[in-house]
């Protein structure tokens, strides 16, 4: 199946087609408001300010299953994300990414790309501790942690995912290439 195929709901619970974003670049994030990558909010802003006129969409789903940090509604987390971070891309209602409940959208990014990209030493040791304490990462191909990001060409073919230690803006050359 096509990421397409799938509706997800916004944060007043209304259903979207993910087939709206026919002909975006889209990058799909799992976040979370208490988290040590939360400042990623960011330079996913910079990322969508430079690129959002060129086609690029950011959908940001919170995700409360990694240490608890997405706690509070999804009207209580836009609020955080907005006020701290000055986000003006698309935030969803929260979701899982992992386990029985996962958001079949989900499901389809991780089958499209199994693994994430790691650069760097440090980033490798730090997702070695960060697989261990995840309790909810139980396959290879499960989301290890919050800030998680796939992505998306014009298409819909999943072409890259990304580490939570992979910062935003590092992405940049290959949103270059899609867009």
């Amino acid at each position: 199946m096509s990421i397409y195929d799938y509706s997800v709901k916004n944060r007043n619970g209304e259903d979207v087609s993910m087939a709206d974003f026919k002909g975006k670049v889209l990058i799909v994030v799992n976040t979370a408001t208490g988290c040590g990558f939360t400042p990623q909010y960011e330079g996913l802003e910079k990322l969508y300010k430079e690129y959002h006129e060129k086609g690029l969409e950011i959908l940001d789903f919170p995700c409360n299953q990694f240490g608890s940090q997405a706690p509070g509604t999804d009207e209580e987390i836009h609020h955080f994300c907005t006020l701290k971070y000055n986000a003006t891309f698309d935030q969803f209602s929260k979701i899982d990414v992992n386990g029985e409940n996962a958001h079949p959208l989900y499901t389809c990014l991780k089958e499209a790309v199994q693994e994430d990209i790691v650069e760097g030493l440090k980033n490798k040791m730090a997702m070695a501790a960060i697989e261990k304490i995840s309790t909810t990462a139980k396959e290879p191909k499960d989301i290890k942690w919050n800030f998680t990001k796939f992505l998306v060409d014009r298409e819909g073919n999943v072409v890259a995912r990304y580490s939570p230690t992979f910062k935003p803006e590092d992405m940049e050359e290959e949103i270059k290439k899609l867009i």
